[in-house]
């Protein structure tokens, strides 16, 4: 995990909205895509909503994607949730880096996040196990 610049105050800092930048890779397969968008984050109930909405181009689809989470403060750090209330991850963005993990069975997903700049996170999943072995690259940059 790269160094990141340290974010006092994660929910000001990720309000707004946000290019999307998402490279698809299925090591598997060898088969790779990409996805871009707009990523926003949306002040809700002392919170946030995380809306992702653009394009994705894969090797049997081409077209619309979108997802949406929320973030909850949580002490010092935030927690990602499924619209119903399953947690995805949790990140702490004190140090601007933040690494996670979750069973999502049967498989296991690794998050890494990096604040880069005052504008700019590079993300990662890496999804391994008997059902998948993705590695998803996203670059958020400010609007």
């Amino acid at each position: 995990m790269h160094s990141g610049i340290p974010v006092p105050d994660p929910l000001a800092f990720l309000a707004g909205a946000w290019s999307t930048r998402r490279r698809l890779l299925d090591r598997r397969s060898g088969t790779t895509g990409t996805f871009t968008g707009i990523t926003t984050f949306t002040p809700d109930d002392g919170g946030l909503r995380w809306d992702e909405e653009g394009t994705v181009h894969w090797a049997s689809f081409q077209g619309p994607a979108s997802r949406s989470y929320r973030i909850g403060a949580e002490g010092s750090g935030l927690t990602v949730t499924f619209p119903d209330g399953r947690v995805l991850c949790r990140l702490d963005l004190r140090s601007g880096t933040a690494r996670d993990e979750h069973d999502c069975s049967p498989d296991t997903y690794r998050v890494d996040f990096t604040v880069t700049a005052g504008d700019a996170i590079d993300y990662s999943w890496d999804v391994t196990g008997p059902a998948k072995d993705h590695l998803l690259t996203t670059v958020l940059t400010r609007i």
